[in-house]
């Protein structure tokens, strides 16, 4: 346990708040204010406030949106989890970092070994961290599994149940279909596989679920200093693996299918003009099988669980001492396809995988309101920062407290990467993808939400001004590739000789 030394700040912060009213109420927050952050693990918008899929049951989420900002067009830095969650929470983008992939494990980046992430620097500055579940991307090492356990003050690894009823499994490597292995069904075995089925136990013993419950006891216990917690839930990551329950809330007759067109790959072609993509082996499987309603369905449902665990964290916040006086941050850390661009999973640059849900509410904060403005989940270590009056820090990301106090202000484009050298960056109209020099992409959202007609190739002026305004903001350095965490030095190991203990805060900027 870091000794809390210091007292606390008292400080004053002003945040100009309205809802569709050009009139703006200042609240005056007198503290520091505590901070609890919801993590959930590959959500996209396929939540209600988000309008991703008009099916969509989230009750819990929408309930937050209503006294918050929601902000609409939130990306990733990276469309997966490793290098999403590694940027966000050491403030550093992949392209800095050298963190490109879930092989890559932060704690190997220099800039990492260096810099305090996002707990410890609020540790450092007299916040008590408490975590449980998935927050930081977990790694193997000889002295056990990295968790991050080392960069909190109060961690606790998650356990449940969530064992699937043989009965009701899907699996694409094995070719089980509703609990039945088909005879030629099988198809590939390489990754992680496509599943998905209800529990065999009841929500009670899931993993997420007493990942909640342990935090609705936290907010019932007394602190000394401010506190800082994240939760971190692990669905709707696959297997879609989730209490029957949830299923039920969704009936396949009437369930509605993502758009989606076979030919939508064929204008996105490489310098030499050869097609780059072609439909993923989930989308041929389910094609052939005919399975996207009961895909679907699977997502929807693990959707609905893991908004009813944030509910249970959420409720017990609202009714605690520390209502009023905390500021909430609920987001997926990237998008996720459903057979749009014939693709099932997330790894792409397209804005079904950059894209995700984010909300932000501030204390005073008493109706929604929406902010359409481009910001990154790397935006969130500077805006806490500065929401919370603690030392300023150089970080790539950009605080985005002008937008909650106007969500009109103007701003500027954002970038997600995916392996070394391929970009997207987004804005409210346009989106534009580069693959390294080996073939680029443009969409014009308003006109093609889904991104089917690519205009890259387009030699219209008004098109060849928006791409290269686009590329100006492609990063000027892209660092090389860290260390994969299968192939490590000795040297590397040894930064692990203590996993469990706590990083020196004094000597990390």
């Amino acid at each position: 346990m870091k000794m809390y030394r210091g007292l606390l700040i008292v400080f004053l912060f002003l945040l100009l708040y309205s809802c569709g009213n050009p009139g703006k109420r200042s609240v005056t927050i007198t503290e520091k204010p505590n901070i609890v952050m919801i993590a959930i693990d590959d959500l996209n918008d396929w939540a209600g406030v988000f309008g991703g899929h008009p099916q969509a049951k989230t009750p819990n989420i929408d309930k937050l949106a209503e006294i918050s900002m929601v902000f609409r067009n939130t990306s990733c830095p990276g469309p997966v989890c490793g290098p999403s969650r590694s940027a966000l929470l050491s403030g550093f983008r992949p392209s800095t970092t050298g963190i490109y992939g879930n092989g890559n494990n932060m704690r190997y980046s220099e800039i990492v070994q260096s810099h305090a992430t996002l707990p410890e620097y609020f540790s450092k500055h007299g916040y008590l961290t408490i975590s449980k579940g998935k927050i930081f991307h977990k790694h193997n090492t000889e002295n056990g599994t990295d968790h991050g356990q080392w960069a909190y003050d109060i961690w606790e690894q998650e356990k449940g149940n969530d064992k699937v009823d043989r009965q009701t499994l899907y699996s694409r490597h094995k070719g089980i279909i509703n609990g039945k292995k088909i005879e030629g069904a099988a198809m590939g075995a390489k990754g992680v596989d496509l599943v998905w089925g209800a529990t065999e136990g009841p929500k009670e013993e899931t993993k997420d679920y007493r990942t909640a419950k342990w935090f609705e006891e936290k907010l019932q216990e007394d602190y000394d200093k401010p506190f800082f917690m994240l939760a971190g839930f692990s669905k709707p990551h696959l297997p879609f693996v989730v209490p029957r329950e949830f299923y039920d809330r969704y009936g396949l007759d009437t369930l509605i299918v993502p758009e989606y067109r076979m030919d939508d790959l064929d204008d996105i072609l490489d310098a030499e003009g050869k097609k780059m993509f072609n439909a993923d082996a989930d989308f041929l499987w389910i094609q052939e099988h005919d399975l996207h309603k009961e895909v679907v369905q699977a997502y929807l449902a693990a959707c609905s669980y893991a908004d009813e665990c944030a509910g249970i964290v959420l409720d017990a916040l609202f009714n605690s001492k520390y209502a009023d006086n905390t500021i909430v941050m609920l987001w997926g850390d990237h998008g996720w396809h459903l057979g749009e661009k014939l693709k099932y999973r997330k790894a792409s640059l397209w804005k079904e995988s950059t894209q995700l849900p984010f909300i932000v509410h501030v204390p005073g904060m008493e109706k929604r309101q929406d902010c359409y403005r481009n910001v990154n989940l790397l935006d969130m270590y500077p805006t806490l920062i500065e929401l919370c009056g603690i030392p300023e820090k150089e970080l790539d990301g950009i605080s985005f407290v002008p937008l909650l106090e106007d969500p009109g202000t103007e701003w500027q484009p954002t970038l997600t990467t995916r392996g070394r050298g391929n970009h997207s960056v987004i804005s409210e109209k346009w989106h534009y993808i580069s693959y390294n020099g080996k073939g680029e992409e443009l969409y014009n959202l308003e006109k093609d939400p889904m991104e089917f007609e690519n205009l890259a190739a387009c030699t219209d002026a008004e098109i060849v001004a928006v791409k290269e305004h686009l590329k100006s903001f492609l990063p000027e350095v892209n660092a090389e590739e860290i260390v994969d965490n299968n192939a490590l030095t000795k040297e590397n190991k040894e930064i692990f000789a203590t996993i469990d203990d706590q990083r020196d805060l004094s000597i990390l900027e």
